[in-house]
């Protein structure tokens, strides 16, 4: 039993890619409680999928995936506020069309006969490919976000739970909206390299889902949403290693199965509360 536990983990990919996870699973973990919280699920999965031009240029210039993951980023994140002044069409409908519009053009960008083999890992994700620049550059991205919404936690709350009060005590909530989404960028950065481009959103939203559906208190909701992605993330690296399937898709089954678990954990309590009531 000891052996099955200890073997994936004694080569040194399955370890870069470990320790990619729980940075994933901290960063995901607490910035995603805000994401949740703020409605921003969809803004999440926008920018994931508006920067794949970006990653795909990367790629066919041979620069870092980050580099090309930034433009990209910063071309979706503009995109979608010019689609947004078109008028008679609502705010989703803009994003909608916007993201849309910019994932095709990633697509036709990855018909060229430049592309690299793996532009795959751009879709998908590649954690087992992982380098040490990878998570030098994942922990510094990380310890960004970590610490930026801690210096804004007292503004991010009073946003979060009351916009209009927020503006009484003189914090603007644009401009909290606004460090938000920025952090939500740079976590973007960070996941894209794990779970790649159509994946990244389940670490940034499904544990902080999960958690939420388990406590209402604000830090536990985030200890708790750190845990379960690291949970999910080290669960998924065992099933892919010993189902023989990838590593980015086992590890967002993963993602998905601890939303499920704990629906139905939510649901079980308030059966219970019910019939003791």
């Amino acid at each position: 039993m000891l052996d099955a536990l200890t073997e994936p983990f004694s080569q040194a990919l399955m370890q870069r890619a470990l320790l990619e996870l729980l940075l994933l699973a901290a960063v995901g973990g607490t910035l995603g409680c805000w994401i949740v919280l703020g409605g921003l699920s969809y803004g999440a999965e926008s920018l994931a999928h508006g920067m794949f031009p970006g990653l795909v240029l990367a790629a066919l210039a041979g620069v870092p995936l980050l580099l090309g993951g930034a433009a990209g980023i910063l071309v979706a994140a503009l995109a979608v506020a010019l689609a947004a002044r078109v008028e008679r069409i609502g705010r989703d409908d803009a994003i909608a069309v916007a993201v849309t519009t910019l994932f095709g053009a990633g697509a036709l960008l990855a018909l060229s006969p430049q592309v690299p083999v793996g532009i795959q890992g751009l879709l998908f994700g590649d954690v087992l490919g992982t380098s040490r620049g990878d998570l030098l550059a994942g922990g510094a991205l990380t310890a960004l976000v970590l610490v930026a919404l801690r210096l804004g936690h007292q503004r991010l709350l009073a946003v979060a739970f009351d916009r209009a009060g927020a503006r009484a005590l003189g914090i603007a909530p644009v401009a909290v909206d606004a460090l938000l989404l920025t952090l939500l960028g740079v976590a973007v950065l960070v996941a894209v390299q794990g779970l790649g481009n159509l994946l990244v959103v389940a670490v940034l939203v499904a544990p902080a889902a999960a958690a939420r559906l388990l406590t209402r208190r604000l830090a536990p909701m985030m200890a708790l949403a750190v845990a379960l992605g690291a949970l999910a993330g080290i669960g998924g690296l065992y099933l892919s290693y010993y189902a023989r399937i990838a590593a980015g898709a086992a590890i967002a089954g993963a993602l998905v199965a601890v939303w499920l678990l704990a629906h139905a954990a939510s649901q079980i309590r308030k059966g219970s509360g019910a019939a003791s009531g």
